[in-house]
């Protein structure tokens, strides 16, 4: 009987950093609206090992697969979505939401709201996952939304 492998979210491991900055680059580049600056700025795409140390970074997986990570920074005031990548193959099956989720209820629990500058082209998704648009915000590759939930 063969059927769907089951997602789990867990934290990233340090190890994994390499495959997991491998992974943003697929999803960032599959995007297309950033490759000239991708490609102009490599460094954009790292996840520093902090984050990982400091257990910020989660890892979704499908089987043995790592199918996806939201990278959060946390201060004692908010918690930041850095960041949230997919497998491109991937995209449109519920893994960024359950990001999302395990996100936010991590910050919640930590007693933060969940913030995230996020591309123009996100907002539904965003909003989808319970976002509202607070404001503008300048990213390095151009104008993006503020969001919070």
């Amino acid at each position: 009987m063969s059927g769907r492998a089951e997602l789990n979210i867990r934290m990233a491991r340090p190890e994994e950093r390499q495959a997991l900055e491998e992974l943003q680059r697929r999803a960032s580049l599959a995007l297309g609206e950033y490759n000239e600056q991708l490609e102009a700025e490599p460094d954009a795409i790292q996840l520093p090992m902090g984050q990982i140390e400091r257990g910020e970074v989660m890892v979704a997986e499908l089987g043995d697969r790592i199918a996806g990570f939201a990278a959060v920074i946390l201060d004692e005031f908010e918690a930041e979505l850095d960041g949230l990548f997919v497998e491109p193959d991937l995209w449109r099956q519920g893994i960024g939401s359950a990001l999302i989720v395990a996100a936010v209820h991590e910050a919640r629990r930590q007693g933060l709201a969940m913030t995230v500058i996020a591309n123009p082209t996100a907002q539904q998704f965003y909003e989808t996952c319970g976002f509202t648009v607070e404001g503008e915000a300048q990213t390095r590759f151009g104008p993006a939304l503020r969001m919070s939930r």
